[in-house]
């Protein structure tokens, strides 16, 4: 007996149609708005996509999801791919490489790795153009591959939406290391601390621990200099009166400038009896010269620090304080290591930087990580739209911006509207350098730049409480920036991706609220579980459940009113009816489908040869 692998689920009467029957969702769209993924796990894009157009579809998202295979498809396949979509009178959408945009790997930032992550992700818009290069190919990468997600927030109360934080990652900038801070209870308030207020405490204790010991520093090899240059505890008196004063601190000045012999020869016969003297005063020198350096360059970190800081959040009033610091301490800084007798003046100018700095707005050592991965990836994806802008003019490629797998990095909606919104910015500014107005610039960032909105994904608050409404007020959220909707369905509890209708995603409402703001958008059938179970598109089923009318003339039926009448209805490899079992034993009826055990083309179910 064969294995159990499909199920007949009936044909609706013809005259008593069921409408939303079997996984239907109430929401109508048009067949040709929905498109389906190639598959990733091949090179060979050419063969799995004219599979894809063979369904009937007018859209195919042609997947590089992975660098490896992505970069194995040959240039000459890319060209005839644009020539099957012009045949077929396709459309295509891109989804580029899975890449970290931020530079954050194992759990650490690297500069170097965001740089490496703009070129693999150029080299994926390139690859998208030549797939569409008389159009605008909408390429979609993840916002983040692998960075955590900086707020782990769970419901409290699911009917007021009431949710805590329980844990924050942030980040180091001058090491790029990441930790944790957690929500801790104060015994003398009562109250539960908030880990943004300390990651400001934290910020503000770590500045003025540093201003602290370049303060430290700088007392310390003050107060060790001049003591040293005020010839304190020394034996002048056996020396001939003010002429011999003199002589004395003449010698120490070219003994400390390093001119020993001279200095000798300036004491005369008493040079052997102070040579130890000048020895122990000059170590004692060098000693405070050390803490003064010390001081200089902890001073100069922390006033570039705050410079960078005062810049990267426009602090007018900060950048103007430190730059006329800057002119007050250049002509200075010249002192060190050159005449001792003046270096206590750079140790009073380095104390009253040190109070100025004091001044200033507080520096971030520490960020949320949010904050920092927006700023880090808006920079990555404005480069990336730059350059494809400038190279390939109005038929530059749309990046657009999708939110990946909720519990990962800027997943929720706010975080990626933030990372539109600051990418589209980014791009204005450096379009406007290279010579567009400020309103060309802006419509440009506009049509180039958007997020690509992934129902399935979102979905998975609910394992941290979410409900409905929360889904609903995300997708609101993102809604005016969507470029692209990725249709998958699952339980809120893992990434599986079924087709619509099968899972608790309330498409039918999402999709209300983003038809706000286009209605033509393309949806994009990702159900890599279904197919890795059931070994077909899920195609039929997705129509059924979105309500797609059958004839492009958008008249009745639809597909869910359908849906069983034909092969095209029934599910190969999955359900309750062994699938050769009948062409063995035999079939009471004639017209049943191959599926269900019905004649083999070519075979008589008689005698096992072929049929006249």
């Amino acid at each position: 007996m064969g294995g159990y692998q499909t199920e007949y689920t009936g044909a609706n009467y013809g005259l008593e149609p069921k409408y939303d029957e079997f996984i239907g969702t109430g929401y109508r769209t048009p067949a040709s708005n929905i498109s389906l993924t190639s598959d990733p796990r091949t090179a060979n894009q050419l063969q799995v996509t004219s599979e894809r157009f063979n369904t009937g579809v007018k859209g195919v998202e042609v997947q590089m999801l992975m660098p490896e295979v992505a970069e194995s498809i040959p240039e000459q396949h890319l060209v005839e791919l644009n020539r099957l979509k012009k045949l077929v009178g396709a459309e295509f959408t891109v989804h580029g490489p899975l890449i970290e945009p931020t530079g954050v790997a194992n759990k650490k930032w690297d500069p170097t790795q965001r740089e490496q992550a703009e070129r693999q992700m150029w080299l994926g818009l390139q690859r998208a153009q030549k797939l569409d290069p008389d159009g605008n190919a909408v390429v979609t990468f993840h916002s983040s591959n692998g960075l955590p997600e900086a707020e782990t927030k769970v419901v409290i109360n699911e009917k007021t939406g009431e949710e805590k934080i329980s844990n924050v990652i942030i980040i180091d900038e001058r090491s790029g290391e990441l930790g944790q801070l957690f929500p801790k209870e104060q015994y003398l308030t009562g109250k539960v601390s908030d880990p943004k207020e300390e990651i400001k405490s934290q910020n503000k204790a770590i500045w003025y621990k540093e201003l602290q010991h370049v303060n430290f520093n700088v007392l310390q090899g003050e107060n060790i200099i001049r003591s040293v240059l005020d010839l304190k505890e020394n034996p002048i008196e056996e020396l001939n009166g003010s002429e011999g004063r003199e002589i004395f601190k003449e010698a120490f000045k070219l003994f400390s400038e390093g001119k020993k012999e001279q200095a000798l020869r300036k004491l005369g016969p008493t040079a052997e009896k102070f040579k130890d003297f000048f020895s122990d005063r000059m170590s004692q020198l060098s000693h405070g010269d050390i803490y003064l350096r010390d001081a200089y360059e902890g001073f100069k970190n922390l006033y570039e620090k705050a410079y960078d800081a005062a810049k990267r959040n426009d602090k007018k009033e900060d950048l103007k304080k430190l730059d006329a610091f800057k002119e007050e301490i250049s002509p200075k800084v010249k002192y060190l290591g050159e005449d001792p007798s003046k270096i206590d003046e750079l140790a009073k100018t380095i104390t009253k930087g040190v109070e100025m700095l004091k001044s200033i707005s507080t520096p971030q050592s520490f960020r949320h990580l949010n904050e920092f991965a927006i700023e880090q990836a808006s920079e990555t994806f404005s480069n990336l739209a730059i350059r494809s802008f400038n190279e390939f003019k109005e038929n530059a490629p749309v990046i657009s911006i999708e939110n990946p797998p909720a519990g990962t990095g800027l997943s929720r909606a706010d975080d990626l509207r933030a990372l539109v919104e600051a990418t589209r910015k980014k791009f204005v500014e450096k379009a406007k350098e290279g010579g567009l107005s400020q309103s060309a610039a802006e419509n440009q960032a506009e049509k180039l730049i958007g997020a690509t909105w992934d129902v399935g994904h979102i979905n998975m608050i609910r394992k941290y409480g979410y409900g409905e409404k929360a889904l609903l007020k995300e997708t609101a959220t993102i809604a005016p920036f969507v470029k692209n909707i990725h249709l998958s369905d699952n339980f809120g509890m893992e990434h599986t991706e079924l087709p619509m209708g099968m899972g608790n995603v309330p498409i039918k409402k999402e999709m209300e609220i983003l038809d706000q703001y286009n209605k033509k958008v393309k949806k994009i059938i990702e159900a890599g579980t279904w197919y890795q179970h059931f070994k077909v598109p899920a195609l039929a089923e997705t129509l059924s459940a979105m309500g797609s009318p059958l004839y492009s003339m958008q008249l009745a039926p639809a597909w869910n009113q359908v849906y069983g009448r034909t092969n095209t209805g029934y599910f190969a490899g999955y359900g309750t009816n062994p699938d050769i079992h009948h062409s063995i034993y035999g079939a009471g009826f004639a017209g049943l489908p191959v599926e269900l055990g019905g004649q083999i083309a070519g075979r008589s179910r008689l005698s096992g040869t072929p049929s006249e």
